[in-house]
């Protein structure tokens, strides 16, 4: 069953309802975090080369999710929580090198217990604001005593330069509330360009280091 399936066979809005659905969202990060750490495990077995540098989870403060709610104009409900709010549960992969981002979505992609429900490639078709990322909204199914509900959690998944680029960005819009000078959203988009750059060179240099050394090894 789906969450909203699984939303509506519980009794009522009560603590112990909300508790049960955050439960399901905790548990799909675990299994995301064990599943994302053997393949980064397995690649580096196979080629000797980690395409994670690191990755972080969290399940979304009940104050965001109101926040986010009222935002769209839905009311407050765990229904309309699970419906509308698809980054409840969230999973953010930093990578050395873009095309390692690539790589990675497509090993997450082809887990047979994984669908794949969207994905949003930020890096080919950056945000006006200059962000860059790639998005991808999965669910996952988890296992309950007397059910299985298929969860969802959307991953991020960008570069180590992308990901410091849209942490400043991010500081900036909480601390303008979204109305950021205009000379400070112009700088930003500059930056992102400048990042771009960064990642372009880095990937051409290990391409190149990868070369040398298999030169070196024949």
């Amino acid at each position: 069953m789906d969450q909203v399936e699984y939303v509506k066979s519980l009794s009522d809005e009560s603590v112990d309802a909300w508790t049960s659905v955050m439960l399901l969202y905790k548990a799909a990060l675990r299994e995301l975090d064990t599943k994302v750490a053997i393949l980064n495990e397995e690649f580096q077995h196979t080629h000797q080369y980690n395409p994670i540098e690191y990755s972080k989870s969290r399940v979304k403060s009940p104050e965001s999710i109101v926040k986010k709610l009222k935002r769209y104009g839905y009311e407050e409900s765990i229904e309309n929580m699970v419906t509308y709010c698809n980054d409840i549960a969230g999973m953010r992969i930093v990578c050395s090198f873009t095309s390692d981002i690539y790589r990675m979505a497509d090993m997450i992609g082809r887990q047979n217990d994984i669908t794949v429900i969207s994905i949003k490639d930020y890096i080919r078709n950056p945000k006006e604001s200059g962000y860059k990322s790639y998005h991808m909204l999965v669910t996952l199914p988890i296992f309950l005593s007397d059910k299985v509900v298929n969860t969802r959690v959307e991953i991020q998944i960008r570069t180590i330069a992308m990901d410091f680029w849209a942490s400043l960005e991010h500081k900036i819009y909480y601390k303008f509330e979204g109305n950021a000078p205009e000379y400070i959203s112009r700088d930003l988009r500059e930056c992102s360009g400048i990042v771009s750059m960064l990642d372009a060179k880095m990937l051409s240099l290990n391409t190149a280091i990868m070369e040398a050394k298999k030169e070196d090894e024949s």
